[in-house]
């Protein structure tokens, strides 16, 4: 197949971690062609959705893991399949790029389907499921953060649209910081913040479980570092083997049929103790922990249901 990746600029990719590398590493394998190109050189002309980029080839080499050749503009609907793989922020830009990917369908598959993608966010689609998540508030006045802080003690604040555990706080009911972080907040941004209740669990690790077209293939655990709260690997969280729970499996049978009918076909969702916490659907990560921890080849598995669904 003709294979286009949507990606952030991949030489500086951690070619141990990075799951984008990991897909094309493995689509490569299977003797698909692979062209490379940045979301910035996305646009639509005159009808036809393009890209400027270049011909890929990868490779598993420290220093020397990609050559990119000729650049060149094609026209995406010639492509089998486009992935959708630049990370957040969930912004304007973002949006505009599932917009125009959208207009590729049915001829060109894109993963992940980018109408739901830009329908989903991670920190929405769980308010489709508020018996697995914790108590959560969305909002951006002041005074409804705070009736919630009051009612649930310990809280995190958050972005609504961040990622990679940028500006989370952890706020113990006598932390004095809330109206100040809320300016600084609101000062800069439009968007709400989502305020969930602080869960004491996340000291043991929050769980990264991923999903391949609706069904689990396993999961990571990402252990805060010491004196951190946020678990992600981005900042400073460390990644270890971890076993699947009976929970797990019943969230993951809850919300997997939903993923599926929607063409969310590599989704990482957020566990942490019992609770739900995100569902991730723009640009998920993980493949190349939990093969390191399992042997489970999970881009293998997402190749092979790329592959069925266009068969």
């Amino acid at each position: 197949m003709k294979v286009a990746l949507q990606m952030d600029p991949i030489a500086p990719v951690d070619i141990g971690a990075d799951s984008t590398f990991r897909l094309a590493l493995e689509a490569q394998e299977r003797g698909h062609e692979l062209f490379y190109y940045t979301p910035e050189r996305l646009a639509y002309e005159e009808g036809r959705v393009t890209a400027r980029g270049w011909p890929l080839s990868v490779r598993r080499v420290q220093g020397d893991h990609f050559t990119a050749g000729q650049d060149a503009r094609v026209d995406l609907g010639d492509f089998d399949v486009v992935w959708l793989r630049q990370d957040p922020p969930f912004d304007m830009f973002y949006i505009t790029t599932t917009h125009l990917l959208q207009r590729l369908s049915p001829g060109t598959l894109v993963v992940n389907d980018p109408f739901w993608v830009r329908n989903y966010p991670e920190k929405l689609l769980i308010l489709d499921f508020p018996d697995l998540m914790p108590p959560t508030a969305i909002a951006r006045d002041i005074g409804t953060i705070r009736d919630f802080r009051a009612r649930h003690g310990d809280v995190i604040l958050k972005p609504l649209y961040g990622n990679g555990g940028a500006g989370v706080f952890h706020l113990p009911q006598s932390d004095r910081n809330l109206a100040s972080l809320h300016e600084m907040f609101t000062g800069f941004s439009r968007e709400p913040l989502i305020v969930q209740k602080y869960l004491p669990d996340v000291s043991r690790g929050d769980k990264r479980v991923i999903l391949v077209d609706g069904e689990p293939i396993g999961a990571i655990n990402r252990v805060p570092a010491q004196g951190e709260t946020r678990s992600n690997m981005h900042v400073g969280g460390r990644a270890e083997k971890v076993e699947m729970t009976a929970r797990d499996r019943e969230i993951c049978e809850r919300i997997g049929p939903l993923l599926r009918d929607k063409g969310q076909i590599f989704v990482g969702i957020d566990v942490i103790g019992d609770y739900l916490t995100e569902i991730n659907v723009t640009s998920p990560t993980g493949l190349q922990e939990l093969e390191r921890f399992d042997g489970t080849n999970g881009a293998g598995l997402i190749w092979d249901a790329i592959e069925a669904r266009r068969r």
